[in-house]
């Protein structure tokens, strides 16, 4: 019945989503960005208007990198920011499912086609996926239900619904993960390894492959301490401890490897080219001159970052084209993009600080040991102070941290809410903590009736109704889920500036 009321609720925020940015993209007129605008490819066919005005607002800011990777390959060497995972699959289903609309509709449209086909399907699955791991690992019914609904409110919805690959990662990320606190280590490390195809923060899921199983080698430690003995114990330990360090090696490699393979793409690319300028098209070499680009030249010589010791492309179009690095964004200029991303940051570091007030023997031994009270962390207290949840708090403080102090801030909201299910978990717990009218369906006053009905309840919806009796944490929480994830429609689908 939970997994149901979630699909519903999140088909139906990408429904509005999609009608959204239709009426506002065709009612706004779009801004003048000085952003990535190669020419098209081919001429628009019959459908073509038809499909730019109904999902135009899907293709803006860092979609149209994606767009282009997926209709004419990486060309430029700023595309190499963007990971290849969203661009074939986009691509491959422009030219397998949608093929026969080939007569009356160009490449570009059946892409904007399967972006918002691909993206919708994705976000489904990534609410079911976290769904199941807040199941898990939170061991509350009621609050992974509220967490994932909340994730269909998400404040970055813009972002998982556009041609961006935020969908995509989120549901390759907690599915990994599900699979992971399920002990399919082997399964979740492909899952995971996909994820970094499609996102290069992928790379930090390596830490829950060390993490989790460490905690479980050293249960399985703790359990062969006290039912066995003399050398049986000893070749016991010696078989986890090998175990544990071929799964992390393996794990590790896996998680990496798509990573790796990518960066190397991109040395064979620029750093010992085989095609020429002649071989491109006359259109895309005079944009690369106008506006700076760098496209691969056999004749040419190599770029300066093809000759360093650890030749990685990503991290140079980081610094060259976006001016990413320590401290960079803290500049007086970006003070509203620091305030764009203070609520999320906000949930964040009220997520870890509450963690830590409510376990702090737990967080000093880093949960992977009994303390003195003999709690068993395999038989861990329901809710978001179970020590299940700790690693999770180390990832999203993690990625708070990198976020704000080495990335353009204003990411901030899009990185967390695609990557960890921590905001959502913290806000859900918020509200349960502190909005009486979730503890009961039915109350005495009518004013504030949350009526029973045939229909899988939805404890969201049902608060609207009464928005005015709501507690000040609630109208705080679902005021800035709700006003992110309209003004992401309003602004990023207009090519107005958003995070």
């Amino acid at each position: 019945m939970d997994v149901r009321t979630v699909l519903q609720f999140a088909a139906t925020t990408r429904a509005l989503s999609l009608l959204l940015q239709a009426l506002l993209n065709a009612a706004i007129p779009d801004h003048e960005a000085d952003a990535f605008s190669p020419p098209r490819a081919e001429e628009p066919l019959y459908w073509d208007p038809l499909v730019e005005g109904l999902l135009g607002g899907l293709s803006r800011w860092d979609a149209v990198h994606f767009l282009f990777i997926a209709e004419r390959g990486y060309l430029y060497e700023h595309n190499f920011a963007f990971f290849p995972l969203l661009p074939v699959i986009l691509r491959g289903l422009a030219e397998t499912l949608l093929w026969p609309l080939g007569s009356c509709l160009s490449l570009r449209g059946r892409l904007l086609l399967a972006v918002a086909m691909v993206n919708s399907a994705l976000f489904l699955l990534s609410v079911v996926a976290l769904y199941a791991l807040g199941r898990i690992v939170l061991q509350d019914r009621r609050l992974a239900l509220l967490s994932s609904l909340l994730y269909c409110l998400t404040p970055a919805n813009v972002f998982m619904m556009a041609g961006y690959s935020e969908s995509l990662y989120a549901a390759l990320t907690f599915g990994g993960l599900f699979l992971l606190e399920k002990g399919f280590t082997f399964k979740a490390c492909l899952a995971l390894g996909i994820a970094t195809a499609a996102r290069s923060n992928g790379l930090v899921n390596i830490g829950f492959l060390l993490y989790l199983p460490a905690l479980q080698a050293l249960s399985q430690i703790r359990f062969r301490r006290k039912t066995t003995k003399g050398h049986s114990k000893l070749l016991h330990y010696t078989y986890i401890v090998i175990r544990f360090l071929f799964t992390s090696l393996l794990g590790t490699a896996i998680i990496a490897f798509s990573f790796c393979a990518f960066q190397y793409y991109g040395y064979r690319t620029f750093c010992t080219p085989s095609i020429s300028l002649e071989q491109i098209p006359p259109a895309l070499v005079a944009l690369a001159e106008i506006k700076g680009y760098k496209v691969p030249d056999e004749n040419g010589p190599p770029p300066l970052w093809c000759l360093r010791p650890l030749p990685l492309l990503y991290s140079h179009i980081q610094e060259v084209y976006w001016d990413v690095g320590f401290l960079r964004y803290f500049q007086l200029k970006q003070m509203p993009n620091f305030l764009l991303a203070l609520p999320m940051a906000t949930l964040g570091i009220a997520a870890t600080y509450s963690y830590y007030q409510a376990n702090p023997d737990m967080c000093l031994r880093l949960g992977l040991w009994e303390g003195g009270a003999h709690k068993r962390i395999d038989k861990p207290t329901p809710g978001f102070y179970n020590p299940r949840v700790f690693v999770y708090v180390v990832h999203s403080s993690v990625l708070l941290a990198f976020g704000t102090l080495c990335m353009h801030v204003q990411v901030l909201t899009r990185l967390l809410a695609s990557s960890s299910p921590v905001p959502f978990w913290i806000s859900a717990h918020l509200l349960l903590l502190n909005e009486p009218l979730l503890h009961r369906r039915i109350s005495s006053a009518p004013n504030v009736q949350l009526r029973k009905s045939s229909t899988p309840h939805n404890p969201i919806t049902a608060l609207f109704p009464h928005w005015r009796t709501c507690s000040p944490t609630t109208q705080c929480i679902l005021g800035y889920f709700i006003s992110y994830w309209l003004l992401g429609l309003v602004l990023h689908c207009n090519f107005l500036p958003w995070t």
